[in-house]
């Protein structure tokens, strides 16, 4: 008599068993502190100056990554509370079958992100390897991106948690702190060389309006919503996700926007790794801060693991991480990467009302996990956003004064609260109470 073998389980729609939830509030906040920094977050930041004035920019990186960062830690709290990944969440918002389209957004815009920072590593790699005058021929960008390729796919063979508990919060994040500390000062210094109050009264000269700043910098934390319960199911307890979360987040977002506009008020160079390399100690500075953005880019892939699974489970998380990582070293050879701005804003104009819905509907519902494959479709889900999508690229084409991303967000917040109710045992879904 034949017999079935039973269907591997699709862990990632599925909530994490109790005995795997390890993280409390410093894993979380040593997490998302070491993920939030970066070169590329610096470099952001340096657009915001000379369109704004030092003061409103520095305004803006504030309110902006604490907004951001909340966006973060409460999708957070919900990955917890519910102990369903960032695929299992769509899942239970838009219904299983339409829920593969972002999911499979998620998956391409982990990819672009990765490779993204391939490049950034690669090219901080061999700047500063080319400061002894060596390593100038054209073969050495492909041998540093196969390096940080080598490195992701080691990474990703061995476990998350392990690796956030023993390594990132113990050993990485001091040192990355470090690093952030010693460049702060001497850019700081030179601030006050070049005359402290001048640099603190700098008037902008327009071309960007502070609802603008605002998106841009929102932007960074949106980038990673897609991603937050991948590793907050992980977690304890949803208290301690949102506020380890937060915390950890809008102090790296903060930062190091803020020395991004310090770094491109005090130095005349354009390239952001040359700037950091003229600074006393950079070169270690940097190469420290380069160590950490391998976790920026082993985050992604991890997520994209997970969010693979969801949808083909016969591969492991092991397998899709370690396919994403080839892919996108392979992609980085031949990619140009470097238009950096309209790509962070495109994503924004999928994944802010995307989040906008998902917050609404699920923030305060009781048995999140029993919503996954109650239903194919969510039409009323699925309409606002997709209504929320139009919404952000009108306001960039006919508002950009006004800004795209809180506009959307509060309609598309709105929208799916007052329609939360409203969906009942006969249309399929699960009815849920308002929250007060």
């Amino acid at each position: 008599m034949a017999t079935t073998l039973p269907a591997t389980p699709n862990t990632a729609l599925t909530p994490l068993a109790q005995g795997d939830r390890l993280f409390g509030w410093r894993e979380h906040a040593a997490l998302w502190l070491s993920l939030g920094v970066g070169l590329l977050v610096m470099q952001i930041g340096a657009y915001l100056v000379p369109a704004l004035g030092t003061q409103a920019a520095l305004a803006v990186i504030v309110v902006g990554s604490i907004l951001g960062a909340g966006l973060l830690a409460w999708t957070a709290k919900i990955g917890c509370d519910s102990g369903l990944s960032s695929a299992g969440l769509m899942h239970a918002t838009y219904g299983s079958s339409f829920a593969r389209l972002p999911v499979l957004l998620n998956i391409v815009q982990l990819i672009g992100w990765t490779t993204f920072e391939l490049v950034v590593m690669r090219d901080g790699t061999v700047a500063i390897a080319r400061q002894s005058g060596a390593f100038v021929a054209s073969f050495w960008p492909v041998l540093a991106t196969l390096l940080w390729g080598g490195v992701l796919i080691a990474l990703l063979s061995g476990s998350m948690v392990k690796l956030v508990r023993k390594f990132i919060g113990r050993y990485g994040l001091p040192l990355v702190i470090a690093s952030l500390l010693w460049l702060t000062w001497q850019f700081l210094g030179r601030a006050h060389a070049q005359g402290w109050q001048e640099i603190w009264n700098r008037p902008g000269t327009g071309g960007m309006s502070t609802l603008s700043a605002l998106d841009l910098v929102i932007a960074m934390p949106v980038s990673w919503l897609p991603l937050v319960a991948d590793f907050a199911r992980h977690g304890r307890d949803g208290k301690s996700a949102l506020r380890g979360t937060w915390l950890g987040y809008a102090i790296a977002n903060t930062w190091c926007y803020g020395l991004g506009v310090l770094i491109a008020l005090t130095t005349p160079s354009t390239d952001l790794v040359a700037a950091l390399l003229l600074a006393q100690g950079g070169l270690i500075a940097l190469g420290l801060i380069l160590i950490d953005e391998v976790d920026n880019a082993y985050g992604d892939l991890y997520s994209g693991s997970v969010a693979g699974h969801s949808l083909k489970p016969g591969w492991s998380l092991r397998r899709w991480g370690m396919a994403l990582a080839v892919l996108c070293t392979a992609l980085a050879l031949v990619l140009p990467m470097h238009s950096l701005e309209p790509f962070l804003l495109m994503l924004s104009s999928v994944f802010v009302p995307l989040y906008g819905v998902i917050l609404a509907r699920l923030g305060g519902a009781p048995n999140v996990a029993a919503l996954v494959g109650t239903k194919k479709v969510n039409l009323s889900a699925v309409v606002i956003w997709v209504l929320g999508v139009g919404t952000y690229h009108l306001c960039a084409q006919l508002a950009p004064e006004w800004g795209a991303a809180l506009p959307t967000l509060a309609l598309t917040f709105v929208l799916a609260r007052a329609t939360r109710a409203r969906s009942g045992p006969a249309t399929g879904e699960r009815a849920l109470s308002p929250v007060a």
